[in-house]
Order: C-alpha cells, then sequence, then structure tokens
C-alpha cells in the first residue's frame, strides 16, 4: 500500500477571541493544513460555537478539515467536520450515531497500543499517540515513544496522529516514524516569527518526505 504523505493538523490555542481569525487565516494561507481543531474549555455551549462559527467559515473556505475537540454535542450543532475523543469524552460508537458515517472521529490513545486498537475497532477514523515532547498545552501524563508509530503502520491502515510539543525541529523522527498527521498548537501559535512562518516551514519540511 502506497502511504499518502504525513500532513499538518492544527489544534486551536484555548483563547480563540480577538485577532484570532485573523492568524488562523494567515496560519491557513501560508502552507498546507489538513485539519483545524477547536480546543476550547470551559465555555458553554453558546459562546462556544459563537467563537467557533468565524473559524468553521475560515476553513471551510480553505476546504480544511473543521474537528471539534471533545464535545460531541458542540461538534453536531455546528455540523463539523469531526469530533476528537479523549479517552474520558465518550465511545467512538455513540459519536458515529449522533455525528453520521461521514464525520471524521479521532481518539486519543496516549502510549497505548491497547487503546489504539480498541479506537480502531469502534470505528475510529484516526488514533493519536502522545505526548512525544514536553508542551505547555496541557499536562503530560503519558509519555509515548516514536516507535509506537513504527509499529502502527506495520500493523494497521488506520491513520495515526503524532501530539504534544512538535516543532519544526523536532518534527523531523516523527515523520520518518510514520506519522500521518503532525497534531500542533505552540509550535505553530507561539512561533517566534508568527503562525504563518511555521505552517511555511512545516510545510518544506513535510515536503521533503521519501515517496511512500
Amino acid at each position: 500500500m502506497t502511504r499518502i504523505p504525513c500532513q499538518l493538523y492544527l489544534i486551536s490555542p484555548l483563547d480563540v477571541g480577538g485577532d484570532f481569525p485573523n492568524r488562523l487565516t494567515e496560519a491557513l494561507d501560508a502552507g498546507p493544513v489538513a485539519a483545524f481543531q477547536f480546543r476550547v474549555k470551559g465555555l458553554e455551549q453558546h459562546e462556544a460555537a459563537r467563537l467557533a462559527e468565524p473559524l468553521q467559515a475560515i476553513c471551510a473556505a480553505r476546504d480544511v478539515a473543521f474537528i471539534v475537540n471533545d464535545d460531541v454535542a458542540l461538534a453536531k450543532r455546528l455540523g463539523a467536520d469531526g469530533v476528537h475523543l479523549g479517552q474520558d469524552d465518550g465511545d467512538p460508537r455513540e459519536a458515529r450515531r449522533e455525528l453520521g458515517p461521514n464525520a471524521q472521529i479521532g481518539v486519543t490513545c496516549h502510549a497505548s497500543r491497547h487503546m489504539a486498537m480498541e479506537a480502531g475497532e469502534a470505528g475510529a477514523d484516526y488514533v493519536a499517540f502522545g505526548a512525544f515532547y514536553p508542551t505547555t498545552t496541557k499536562t503530560v501524563e503519558h509519555q509515548a515513544e516514536p516507535e509506537i508509530l513504527e509499529w502502527w503502520q506495520g500493523m494497521f491502515e488506520l491513520p495515526c496522529v503524532a501530539i504534544g510539543g512538535i516543532t519544526v525541529e523536532n518534527a523531523r523522527a516523527l515523520v520518518d516514524a510514520g506519522a500521518d498527521f503532525l497534531a500542533v498548537s505552540g509550535g505553530v501559535w507561539a512561533h517566534p516569527d508568527g503562525p504563518a512562518a511555521a505552517v511555511l516551514a512545516f510545510s518544506a519540511l513535510l515536503k521533503d518526505q521519501p515517496a511512500g
């Protein structure tokens, strides 16, 4: 089977107000991005939807999948392209019933082969492994090693996402190990030269891949 080259998957910062829509536009216009995950915490659904809608429109105009983190009800309300579930955020089968056959459903699997296989059996569209590197986005309780990506690629066709502290400087090992997507937050939004420069740098890195 020919492997599709690794692609970039952006995760929002927790603060998506203010000028963030402009920053997202800059990032998406700087290079190819496969998906954008809307990740906010502690907001009631109406407020979350208000913040999500302009970002969803920016993604739709650029054919970038809009994925909601953790919240199946919000994903359904928005008509999002999919939902990303943590281990405590519900069952992929139930999310599928709620969101329909075309929704993209991802599942966090930390560093667990067992969780990943269970997610695949439950109908997930992708599994996410991590954190691979230290990150300030969330507390790291599970440390993953690149070899889990190699193992997954050798056993399964379902795409795998690498997440956790990924930057342009440290991403190459994950691409080489078999990540189908690099899920990046701080490595883009906190880049010293801005999000557009970060996406441009990731694009150059991801262009330099051997044919699968």
